[in-house]
Order: C-alpha cells, then structure tokens, then sequence
C-alpha cells in the first residue's frame, strides 16, 4: 500500500473486522440463526419464518462469508504491518463494541423473518439501539475496554516525504 502513494500521501483502511469482535459477532450470529429458525418452526410462530428455500440459501451465503471473509487483524498487528511497509505516523482506532453485540443478532433475527414482518416501530428499535450502544461505546467502553475487542478497526498512515 505504501510504495503506491505519492510522497506524503495517506492511506485509510476502515471497518476491518478485530479478531476478537469477529469470533464474538459469528458466535452470536450463529446462536441467533439457531434460536430464531427453531422457535419458528413452532404452531404460532410460523408466519415469522421466511421460506425455507430462503433460509437454505442464507444458510450458503453466510457459509461462504465465512470461508472468504479470512482477514481480521488485532490493532497492533495492523500497526506492526504498517510500519514494517515504511509508513509513519500510523494510527488505529476501533469502534462498535456493545454495539456489534446487539447489532449482529438483530440483523441476523431480520434475516430470518418475511421482509416486512417487523415494521417501523421494529427498525426505530433497532437503529436507535445500535446507535445509543455506539455512543456508549464511544464515550464510555474505549476508555475501559482493549482496542481489539472492539469489532470495526480502521488503520490510517502516511508515506514519508
């Protein structure tokens, strides 16, 4: 990344998955998916479950993410890469903690009920959520909590003049 810029110039790489907010994120997506496509099978809560031809193919996609989706970092990794490339004035930051922690079951439970199912009210509940726990995150969590538990980290430096 660094021998492409020009002298002085900066790169920005944002929302790269920590490994540990990676693990925690897939364990709860994955607990959620479980829960969720069983308890819909139940008398009741079948008009929740989208097709099962919908959920197969889900299914599939999120196994391929897996399988694809290879690189999460630690923040020092990310900033040991960094440096070892020649870039200076390398910094990270990370973001969604408790966020990542409600905002993959929530999108994981949308995934698994017919579009529409949920309404307003539903997505008023789960944006303002995400965004109250990232403030906290924000304000609170990053003074207490390691950068790499933290789920989003993004890396920034620069190519000496």
């Amino acid at each position: 990344m660094v021998r492409v810029l020009k002298p002085g110039g900066r790169f920005v790489f944002a929302g790269e998955p920590t490994t540990v907010g990676d693990g925690y994120a897939r364990t709860l997506s994955t607990l959620t998916w479980r829960v969720v496509t069983n308890a819909t099978k139940l008398p009741g809560l079948r008009g929740w479950r989208r097709p099962q031809g919908e959920l197969d193919e889900s299914s599939r996609a999120a196994a391929l993410e897996a399988l694809v989706d290879l690189h999460t970092f630690t923040p020092q990794d990310l900033q040991r890469i960094a440096h070892n490339a020649g870039a200076v004035e390398v910094q990270t930051a990370t973001e969604e903690f408790t966020a990542a922690m409600l905002g993959w079951p929530l999108r994981t439970f949308e995934c698994t009920v017919p579009p529409g199912r949920l309404g307003w009210g539903w997505a008023r509940f789960a944006f303002t959520s995400w965004k109250t726990l990232g403030w906290v995150d924000a304000n609170v969590w990053r003074h207490v909590v390691p950068k790499g538990w933290f789920y989003n980290v993004m890396i920034t430096g620069v190519k000496p003049s």
